[in-house]
Parts: structure tokens; sequence; C-alpha cells
């Protein structure tokens, strides 16, 4: 069993979302103590994003790409193969400015690889098969019936943006995280300390050695 593990916070220690992939990565390993483990930080070491000289090589034959398009191409088989290899994705996705990470964005961008993330004669996807969990963190509360209900565009657009891959994201998400350092949050502390309590029980039961073994 191979686990990819995906981080893209830029805030370091101080992030939740590196804290919930941290402790799911733990449980994902008690459950299996033979598996390995790929980890990719976003954050620390972000992905170039797709521009005018590398970016056309998923448009381009492959045996007339230029330098900067085959160094892309490269790239984006390398991202393409870490997921392949993995039975189980793992991603932290904080809310950045109410939308993914950029680094994210270009990872998904990367994935959307012609022949070998989907089919490009049939449009299926050949990623999928794979356990995707998604583990997110929100400073602020989106939910209905909430004042900014709406306005998380991260956690919609995911799957969409992922769909011709084939992956299929399970979310598991924290709000309120910054009610206990924002002094005008200070009342949504209970609130924040559900949610997160609620979140890492959810991770706690993602993967147990029993389950593991069936």
């Amino acid at each position: 069993m191979h686990l990819l593990h995906i981080d893209s916070s830029i805030r370091g220690d101080w992030s939740v979302s590196r804290r919930l992939t941290a402790r799911a990565a733990a449980v994902w390993q008690a459950a299996h103590p033979d598996g390995t483990v790929t980890y990719r930080d976003l954050g620390a070491e972000p992905l170039p994003h797709l521009d005018s000289a590398g970016g056309l090589a998923r448009m381009t034959p492959t045996d007339q790409h230029t330098p900067a398009q085959r160094e892309s191409w490269e790239l984006s088989e390398r991202l393409v193969h870490e997921v392949l290899r993995a039975d189980v994705v793992l991603l932290g996705l904080p809310l950045y400015n109410y939308g993914v990470p950029s680094s994210v964005k270009a990872w998904v961008d990367h994935l959307i690889l012609p022949g070998l993330a989907y089919d490009p004669e049939t449009s299926t996807g050949l990623l999928g098969g794979r356990e995707f969990v998604v583990l997110g963190s929100r400073g602020g509360g989106y939910g209905e019936g909430t004042p900014r209900n709406g306005w998380d565009h991260a956690e919609p657009w995911l799957p969409h943006g992922l769909s011709p891959t084939g992956l299929e994201p399970r979310f598991i998400s924290a709000e309120l995280t910054l009610a206990p350092v924002v002094p005008a949050m200070a009342e949504l502390i209970p609130l924040q300390e559900a949610s997160l309590a609620a979140t890492e029980k959810e991770i706690d039961n993602l993967w147990t050695p029993a389950s593991a073994q069936r």
C-alpha cells in the first residue's frame, strides 16, 4: 500500500490543514505498517504554473516539443505517476481568498495530461479507483445560513477541476479556524472547537487496522 501525502498551506507550524494531514497520515501508517509514503509540499515548493513557454505542451505532439514544453510535460508526467503509484491520495486544502491556493490549481493543471490522466479519444479518466481524501481548513464559516454561505469556492471547484482524471475527492473540513486568533471571532471559539473535534474524529476513523485487512 502506498500513500501520496500533499500539503499546500504556506503557514508552516501555524497551519491547521498541515496538522490535519499529519494526523491522517499517522492514522494511515498505523493501519498499514508496511505501507510507503510519498510526500509533496506545494506550499514550500510550489509547482510552476502553466505558461506560454511550456503550457502548450499538452496541445502539441511530443516530437514537436520545444525544450520548455518538454520540461513542462516531463514534470506533469512525474506528478501523474505519483498519483498512479498511490492507493490513497491525501491533500491538505486551506481556503485562501475564498478559493484554492494557487499551488493546488497548478497541481491540478499539471494532472490534466492527455494519454496518462485521461483518454483523449473517449474522455475517460485514468486516475480513478483510488481513495482521495481532502482535508480542508476554513478560517470562517460558509455553510447554510451563514452570512458568507457560498463564498467557499475551493471545495465546490476541486471535483470539477479534477473530473477529467476520474479522481473523486472526499472532503473532511474544519471551519472557523481563525476564531482563536481573531478577537472579533472569539464568541465563535466553541463552534470552532466542535468543528475541529468532529474533523479529528472522522480522520481517526478513516483507516483502522481491522478495515485495512478486509
